[in-house]
């Protein structure tokens, strides 16, 4: 494994008040040694045949429009996670089946950075607020960060079978959900380290707040909480007849660090008010015609910054794009395959949605229309990312390439 990251607790911090351009100044770390062993494997994930890696269907494949400008084509086996670094958005991380992930540039598809030293695939890969530390982690629960700029590694950590990773919004903080229910968080590279104990469930999925001072984590049993990354303690727990009754795989937080939008396998998704710790509305997939109606687990949840709507996308093949103040449905747009991921644009009406059949779908939020469709995928998609402007868009997948679409070429 190499040499072991620093031990918890080893530094300590003051108690000062939430400073963007102090990590001292936004949590007090302390916490308990790492486990130094992994948990049992976990299970392969199978996302099953969805049509498209048939082999009665090469001849279609061979025909099939590939719209991407550049293909990474460097793992071996599925790729399940793709980041896009935020500061110059020039740079991609990928994690993949082949127990590695790779830093590349968008542009040519080089090579700037490989990720080794993992004992299972990677899962969660993703750049840091500044882009200066990239955070790989494996289903086997080894968490590592490198610096971006050195190409090397700086510290590495081992907790139970890793389920999420996020990283802090304005500081090199890094959290993680496990299996066992608890919430690690980290300074990097110090390693100095702070627990939040579970209530006896699996975290499923987590999210910084925009803030910086807060945390949204969703629980196998469905609960929601909201915690306060500085004392540690929790300050809404949501659930009961307001929450879930399946487990949480989703996760948006609104820019206005009020709204906090939640999606689960019981084919729901609501909307919370996290300073209330109320729930504002909430939404129902729903089975599509002739659909079984177990497929309809919510797998990706969007709240637009522009308006009033919250998206839904779910393995039925259904986005429901929902108006928060009404709680009316205002589309119902069909896909022909699982929707795996959705984003809004950061500005504007513009709906991305990523999905089980290979092709990426822009849609028009003001009419339900398709406006685009990127093509190129010989399988299922797994993860997805879009640039701020909504010109470039990453997606990785089954396939064992990840693929960069341009939307500013002038024949698009």
């Amino acid at each position: 494994m190499g040499d072991p990251g620093p031990v918890a607790g080893d530094t300590d911090s003051d108690d000062a008040g939430f400073d963007e351009g102090d990590i001292e100044e936004v949590i007090e770390l302390d916490g308990p040694e790492a486990d130094d062993a992994l948990a049992d494997e976990m299970d392969e994930i199978d996302l099953g045949n969805h049509g498209y890696g048939d082999e009665g269907a090469e001849g279609d494949m061979e025909m099939m429009t590939d719209d991407a400008d550049v293909v990474f084509s460097k793992h071996i086996g599925s790729v399940f996670c793709i980041g896009l670094d935020r500061t110059t958005e020039s740079l991609a991380v990928t994690g993949g089946e082949d127990d590695k992930a790779y830093v590349w540039r968008l542009g040519d598809g080089e090579v700037l950075m490989e990720c080794g030293g993992h004992k299972d695939s990677v899962t969660c890969a993703c750049f840091s607020h500044n882009s200066a530390l990239v955070a790989t982690g494996d289903m086997g629960g080894l968490v590592k960060a490198w610096d971006v700029n050195s190409r090397e590694q700086v510290w590495e950590f081992e907790v139970s079978d890793l389920e999420w990773l996020d990283w802090h919004v304005a500081a090199p903080v890094l959290l993680a959900g496990t299996v066992d229910g608890d919430v690690w968080m980290w300074k990097v590279p110090s390693g100095d380290c702070k627990t939040f104990q579970g209530h006896g469930s699996q975290s499923t999925a987590g999210k910084v707040m925009p803030d910086g001072k807060r945390l949204c984590v969703g629980y196998e049993d469905g609960t929601v909480k909201v915690w306060d990354l500085k004392q540690g303690a929790a300050l809404h727990t949501l659930s009961g007849h307001q929450g879930h009754t399946g487990a949480v795989t989703c996760m948006d937080c609104h820019h206005d660090n009020v709204l906090v939008m939640s999606g689960a396998t019981d084919g729901t998704a609501r909307v919370w008010n996290s300073a209330a710790g109320k729930c504002v509305s909430g939404y129902s997939a729903g089975p599509e015609t002739g659909s079984d109606e177990d497929t309809n687990s919510v797998e990706a949840v969007g709240l637009s910054r522009s308006q009033p709507l919250a998206a839904v996308g779910s393995l039925n093949g259904t986005l429901g794009v929902w108006d928060i103040p009404t709680g009316v449905q205002r589309h119902k747009c069909s896909h022909p395959g699982g929707i795996v991921r959705l984003q809004w644009a950061e500005s504007g009406y513009l709906l991305y949605t990523s999905c089980l059949d290979g092709v990426t779908r822009i849609w028009d939020s003001r009419t339900g229309a398709t406006v685009q469709q990127l093509s190129g995928h010989s399988e299922e998609i797994l993860d997805m990312a879009v640039s701020r402007d909504g010109n470039i868009v990453l997606t990785s997948s089954g396939d064992n390439t990840a693929r960069v679409f341009n939307l500013q070429k002038p024949e698009r």
